[in-house]
């Protein structure tokens, strides 16, 4: 049996589909529409802290320049002198133990390994800069490329919606799992406006999610109200602006913006109320939980969701910080202290080396799993995870200190066959010819979403100020 154009479009208004369907529906309007190319896109970012470690990513048969020399934990690191670019396919070579997760979707997995931001450094992050490419680790200066692209790709209620553990990153200010908006400083719409992250799944749920257990009568007085209160405040606002200097009116300009933003996100949420009333994930009492793993499983859970339903086409998730203890992992020192323990032995028996490893293992099977339920949901000729991207990092580049000249990332998912995967790329070193920056991965991301570019993101490098580092990766972009 064919379909009209007008019947398709019509089936899909007024019919049901299951919360897997969900995404191929919308692509089947695209489709009948004749907007093929109108089928959305989405990235996840993953930013861990304490350094991913490079030994760890590199596929078996390539030489592994980052393994350590001895037991004693010192590494070669410091005197890499690769003069040209490594590539491997992970169809011929096996992918390491750390990555296993990812062996049936392998296809879609790209290591890059060798990109610099050395000129992004803190007190044991980048914060702000690692993902705006600037010298900020406290103080937004420049919107983030997560904040970017979603207010390039985003059509729901959030441009890009961000998940945290807690917003300190060391771990004398970290008593416990935050219960309610963090700062971590990692993303920022434009410069002064940094994004709050929410830390409760239980108040993320509620957020994103509430109208799955509201009456439509409940919703649409909020939004009444809330629509009421604006217009108000806005009409507040402007007596309240002619009096303020011009210093001042750019400032208070930024805070009426968050309220106009406050609502039209709220006007969005109506529209996808009944979306978001039949796909709303189960509201459990796991949602109260303080175990870390449990915790991150439920931020990936309401991600994958919440990209799913369409409240937003960007996520940047925060799985821990430098005080984050893994007690559910046998560990009893904190991420700071593992960064520091070198040989010695955690609670389980584990060595430092051991026990960061399983970590960032932990983490990489919440992103496989993420990226197989994606799989599996039908989307446009192919699949949700042909549209999306997910990009794991640290905020601390490639080890606890210092970790900036040698940026690892793992990203899974091609952005519409926009960027080439299924295989491992390693860059020349530090100021060698070749070299290459996490700028130009950032430009490569925002080209594969469509977006126009500069020839160059963020500040540059002083020490490269004689090499081309303009535009994206050549070798990830197809």
């Amino acid at each position: 049996m064919s379909l009209t154009r007008r019947g398709v479009l019509k089936a899909i208004t007024c019919g049901s589909a299951s919360f897997a369907l969900a995404p191929f529906m919308r692509s089947v309007a695209v489709h009948a529409a004749g907007k093929e190319e109108a089928l959305p896109k989405r990235f996840v970012f993953v930013v861990k802290s304490s350094g991913v470690d490079r030994a760890n990513l590199v596929p078996e048969g390539i030489h592994n320049e980052y393994a350590p020399r001895s037991k004693d934990g010192a590494s070669n690191i410091h005197s890499l002198d690769r003069d040209k670019v490594i590539e491997a396919s992970f169809a011929d070579h096996a992918l390491p133990d750390s990555l296993a997760a990812f062996e049936e979707i392998k296809d879609q997995l790209t290591v890059i390994q060798g990109l610099s931001g050395k000129n992004f450094v803190g007190n044991h992050t980048a914060g702000y800069g690692a993902l705006s490419c600037h010298h900020s680790e406290q103080v937004a200066v420049a919107p983030t490329v997560d904040c970017l692209l979603g207010q390039h790709v985003s059509t729901g209620p959030y441009p890009m919606y961000g998940m945290a553990m807690n917003g300190h990153l060391l771990e004398q200010f970290f008593k416990s799992p935050e219960d309610s908006y963090c700062y971590p400083n990692l993303s920022a719409m434009k410069k002064g406006q940094p994004v709050a992250y929410q830390a409760s799944p239980r108040k993320a749920y509620m957020e994103l999610f509430g109208s799955a257990v509201v009456s439509p009568e409940q919703l649409r007085r909020k939004l009444t109200l809330n629509s009421n209160l604006m217009d108000f405040m806005k009409d507040d606002a402007r007596r309240i602006e002619r009096q303020l200097s011009s210093d001042d009116k750019q400032r208070f300009a930024n805070y009426t913006e968050a309220f106009e933003s406050l609502r039209e996100r709220e006007q969005k949420k109506v529209l996808l109320e009944d979306r978001v009333k039949q796909f709303a994930p189960e509201l459990t009492s796991r949602y109260d939980s303080m175990v870390p793993s449990v915790r991150m499983d439920l931020h990936f859970d309401l991600a994958t969701s919440a990209m799913i339903t369409g409240l937003t086409n960007v996520v940047t998730l925060r799985p821990d910080t430098l005080g984050v203890i893994y007690s559910d992992l046998g560990i009893n020192q904190s991420v700071h202290s593992l960064g520091h323990l070198g040989y010695g032995t955690a609670a389980n028996g584990w060595d430092g080396p051991r026990a960061r490893k399983e970590i960032d293992k932990l983490h990489l099977s919440f992103i496989a799993k993420m990226a197989k339920k994606f799989k599996s949901i039908p989307e446009g000729n192919g699949t949700m995870l042909d549209n999306t991207t997910i990009v794991y990092m640290s905020c601390a580049g490639g080890s606890h200190h210092a970790g900036q000249t040698d940026w690892p990332f793992i990203l899974v998912g091609g952005m519409q066959d926009k960027l080439k995967t299924g295989r491992y790329i390693q860059y020349p070193s530090y100021q060698k010819q070749g070299h290459r920056t996490i700028a130009n991965l950032y430009m490569a991301l925002m080209q594969a979403a469509g977006m126009q570019t500069e020839d160059h993101f963020g500040q540059q490098d002083a020490n490269l100020k004689d090499f081309d580092l303009a535009g994206p990766l050549a070798e990830l972009l197809t």
